[in-house]
């Protein structure tokens, strides 16, 4: 499994935590984030990973941005991106087996740095229901 994973000046103690659960677990990541929390533009660091796994270079995305909505609505702008805002497991879930989200945007200044591990671990974990979901996700893109 390949992982693509950028942030930006709110989110480089959620990426460094996240990345130790990753190479735990034997994933190979791509970092796209800055590691100072010196202010940066989200879109530098969204374009880059929504471009790996629009494009197949990466299976999936972690963004990591304040609100999460900014990074959201970047990777949502490509084709084959499905990103979705998770602040708590349930919702992250839900977006995974519903949705089939390739990419999971993490709001930093509104989850702790253990729900952010926590809701990586589930996004990995969950696969998509398919069945009724699969007509819904078909919809999505724009002609």
């Amino acid at each position: 499994m390949k992982i693509a994973i950028g942030n930006d000046h709110a989110g480089p103690d959620y990426k460094f935590a996240i990345l130790n659960l990753l190479k735990e677990r034997g994933i190979e990541v791509t970092n796209h984030g800055t590691d100072t929390l010196d202010s940066v533009d989200y879109p530098d660091f969204a374009n880059p990973v929504a471009k790996a796994v629009n494009n197949g270079d990466a299976d999936f995305g972690i963004l990591i941005c304040g609100s999460a909505n900014g990074v959201a609505m970047t990777a949502n702008k490509y084709a084959n991106v499905r990103a979705g805002i998770c602040w708590t497991k349930e919702i992250t879930s839900l977006t995974r087996q519903h949705n089939n989200a390739n990419i999971i945007c993490i709001p930093a200044r509104f989850t702790s740095l253990q729900q952010a591990v926590g809701m990586v671990e589930t996004f990995l974990d969950t696969e998509f229901e398919g069945g009724r979901h699969q007509n819904r996700v078909a919809k999505i893109g724009c002609s």
